[in-house]
């Protein structure tokens, strides 16, 4: 009967801990469902380490203790502290890097839990086959587990602990600038040659460093765009997480101007708000935040851009997901209306997703649709002409320049990597991205 004690009390402790956080994110609940598992594997792989330790002095086994369960007692340290202070008003730093930490050391324990299952299944083979040829009679938890797979998975587990908290330190603001030029046959000759500026998923609510901020603003500066697009996430949570950087967000120019589209965590939907008043109020903030930027938020709405006699039609839609996960607000015959007589339509659209589902195949005369979103799942491999991240398993299209094969025109789809991140606060690989779009009129030899 002991034996069953810690078991049924973990399980439902982290049934307890997981209605709890569900509560707080009802979006992530999916994620949440998955964690429940996970912890119920984590205290399996827990009675694995105390086998392990029996042999150990009581401080040691303490220590041990202490290290295995750290990632938890924070997680529910902080989920006591919110009950003191809302969320929304906790520190960035705090919200940032110990999140990150928790997170990665949760995922660290993976490895060694993926490799004792192993163990075990091998161990239950060995003893399935002593039984049924009747060699011997002996029992299951008798049978030693293969050491060595065991410690190749806290070997593991180590290794991406390390390389992830590298990320954190390394990469995370290690910003990157792509250059990138798209022809385009019927591009006024007053746009040629036309320098825009893509930023996507800033995500302030994880910016944890205003010093890093600014000096992306200045690379982007010393590009001398002409343009400078958004396409979305600005926020994590909630408008609040842009307090106070609306100064240094202020300093990018462009003289053609800089636009914004709303994404998917622009909306305020992670979170559970206490009325549907306070989450409209969210919204009307955010309207208010981009006015004191001096950037034009295009929610399913366009501009015209004029140089001389000639003009070309931004537009900009609100979130469109081809998941039901995420909100389905864009709506492109809206934006569009009053754009028809325009020879190129350039689109934001947060979603790559959208482009995939809908602009490739209804709207071709949009030229060039601008997304991001994808952070380009921030982990990847991103050199010896490989580039690859396990985004690819969830986004088909997830980064860079695509075009669409169906389409009598070119028509194109830029995905931007991002400049910020969302719940690991850092960058192994992939790194965060401004991207410089060249627009001509073709690529000829005489025209490079």
């Amino acid at each position: 009967m002991k034996k069953l004690l810690f078991p049924s009390l973990f399980i439902v402790f982290s049934l307890i801990l997981v209605m709890v956080v569900w509560a707080f994110m009802p979006k992530y609940s999916g994620m949440i469902t998955f964690f429940f598992f996970f912890l119920i594997f984590d205290g399996y792989l827990w009675l694995s380490v105390l086998r392990w330790s029996k042999n150990f002095t009581t401080g040691a086994k303490a220590f041990i203790a202490v290290l295995f369960w750290s990632p938890l007692i924070f997680l529910v340290s902080l989920i006591f502290y919110a009950f003191f202070v809302p969320y929304l008003k906790w520190s960035l730093p705090l919200r940032t890097y110990i999140q990150s930490c928790i997170l990665i050391l949760f995922l660290a324990e993976f490895f060694p839990i993926l490799t004792l299952l192993l163990a075990d299944l091998i161990r239950l083979i060995k003893f399935s086959w002593m039984f049924f040829t009747r060699k011997k009679a002996i029992s299951l938890f008798a049978l030693s587990r293969f050491k060595p797979l065991l410690q190749a998975g806290w070997g593991m587990g180590a290794l991406f602990f390390t390389i992830m908290a590298a990320g954190m330190i390394f990469w995370q603001f290690d910003f990157t600038v792509r250059q990138q030029v798209i022809a385009l046959n019927e591009l006024p000759p007053a746009f040629e040659g036309l320098k825009i500026v893509q930023l996507s998923d800033i995500h302030l609510g994880s910016w944890g460093s205003e010093k890093q901020l600014q000096r992306a603003m200045n690379e982007i500066n010393e590009l001398n765009p002409d343009l400078i697009f958004f396409t979305g996430d600005m926020f994590n949570y909630s408008t609040a997480d842009g307090k106070g950087f609306e100064e240094i967000l202020k300093t990018l120019h462009a003289p053609l101007g800089i636009y914004a589209i709303m994404g998917n965590h622009d909306y305020g939907d992670y979170i559970t708000w206490p009325s549907a008043t306070a989450k409209k109020q969210n919204i009307e903030e955010l309207k208010s935040y981009y006015k004191t930027l001096g950037w034009k938020l295009l929610l399913n709405s366009h501009d015209i851009l004029k140089r001389g006699q000639d003009s070309i039609a931004v537009i900009g839609v609100e979130n469109w997901g081809a998941t039901r996960r995420f909100q389905r607000h864009g709506n492109i015959a809206e934006a569009q209306r009053g754009t028809e007589t325009m020879a190129i339509q350039l689109l934001l659209s947060h979603d790559p997703s959208h482009w995939d589902s809908v602009v490739s195949k209804k709207y071709p005369q949009i030229d060039v649709t601008f997304a991001g979103h994808t952070h380009g799942g921030q982990v990847g491999i991103d050199c010896c002409n490989i580039h690859w991240s396990p985004i690819t398993w969830v986004n088909r299209l997830w980064c860079g320049l695509y075009s669409n094969p169906g389409s009598k025109t070119p028509q194109y789809l830029y995905v931007n990597q991002g400049l910020g991140n969302i719940g690991y606060a850092g960058r192994v690989g992939i790194l965060p991205e401004i991207t410089l779009i060249t627009l001509k009129r073709s690529l000829s030899p005489h025209n490079p």
